[in-house]
């Protein structure tokens, strides 16, 4: 597998620990009865603000794993993975430190942190656009 797919098999591999993560942590709150099985709200926001951050993070993949893996899999189907390979697992890099800055804090670092990650990515995805594009 190129450098393009095992970053996209990455990209989709931490949306789903982070699914995983919400919902182990929502099984738990069911089994102690803290909330009931047909309460949970799509951005837990009837629950913890780390939980509402964890919803968060999660949709924030899930909005841009079109845009980002779409990129890459035109790239690789293609045959221009060397436009995407180079790059590709920093913009996986920049997804986590995002994901992982959304999760800890919603201080100004933080959020200046988890704008800076996802500036990366756009760029990225720009760059990549107009590369793909020119071929």
């Amino acid at each position: 597998m190129n450098t393009t797919l095992t970053a996209l098999t990455g990209f989709i591999a931490w949306t789903l620990f982070l699914l995983i993560v919400m919902e182990v942590i929502r099984s738990g709150l069911v089994i102690k009865k803290s909330v009931a099985v047909n309460a949970f709200r799509p951005d837990n926001a009837n629950l913890s603000p780390f939980m509402q951050r964890l919803a968060r993070a999660h949709a924030n993949c899930l909005e841009s794993l079109p845009i980002f893996g779409g990129l890459m899999l035109v790239a690789a189907l293609s045959g221009n993975a060397a436009v995407t390979d180079p790059l590709a697992y920093i913009l996986l890099a920049a997804r986590v430190v995002q994901s992982l800055a959304h999760l800890i804090s919603l201080s100004v670092m933080a959020v200046n942190v988890r704008f800076i990650a996802f500036a990366v990515q756009v760029g990225i995805a720009v760059y990549w656009t107009f590369l793909l594009l020119a071929r």
